[in-house]
């Protein structure tokens, strides 16, 4: 058996000799970095085949992994710092389950966001409306049935829903108690 340090050069060989220490090192990674140890086997690989399909293929393969492997960690560590996924810090629907309990969120959360788009001024009610549809009517038959051009449809689109989306968090009460509780005011 051939040590990491002194790896063929046939691809094949080299992906094979490279793939239990990369398993360790990605796992070894990926707690700090925040991803899957997956995630960063599969960046790495793509990295390696790049390199081979450029015939740059590392002088010290096991080396090479090491740094790529932390290379990655870091580039996913950056990453996650400036992307966050859209959570308003409440229950989401889709988390809601099934049951009567999820049916009687969803419902409600529907009920208010139908209610909201009501409300909206002009001609938003019938857009978003007519975007709400279950059908997903195209652009095309949206502008048709509105009566408007298909390219005014977009920014119409637009200042629609920063409309509804200022009405809804309006509508949200802020986190926490507020005021006094009865019962416990002296």
């Amino acid at each position: 058996m051939t040590s990491p340090e002194t790896l063929p050069a046939a691809p094949e060989t080299l992906l094979a000799a490279l793939t239990p220490l990369l398993a360790a090192e990605s796992r070894a990674e990926a707690a700090a970095a925040g991803v899957e140890p997956g995630d960063l086997e599969q960046a790495v690989w793509l990295r390696l085949l790049e390199r081979l399909s450029a015939d740059d293929a590392p002088e010290r393969p096991a080396d090479w992994l090491r740094r790529a492997v932390r290379a990655e960690a870091r580039r996913a560590r950056r990453t996650s710092g400036r992307e966050r996924p859209y959570h308003d810090g409440e229950t989401r629907p889709e988390t809601y389950g099934p049951g009567p309990e999820g049916s009687a969120l969803t419902a409600e959360r529907r009920r208010v966001l139908r209610a909201a788009v009501t409300r909206t001024p002009g001609r938003c009610p019938r857009l978003l409306n007519a975007m709400l549809d279950p059908e997903d009517p195209t652009y095309r038959e949206i502008a048709g049935t509105l009566g408007i051009s298909q390219g005014s449809l977009g920014p119409m689109r637009s200042r629609c829903l920063g409309c509804l989306r200022r009405m809804l968090a309006a509508e949200v009460p802020a986190s926490g108690r507020r005021g006094r509780v009865r019962g416990t005011d002296r």
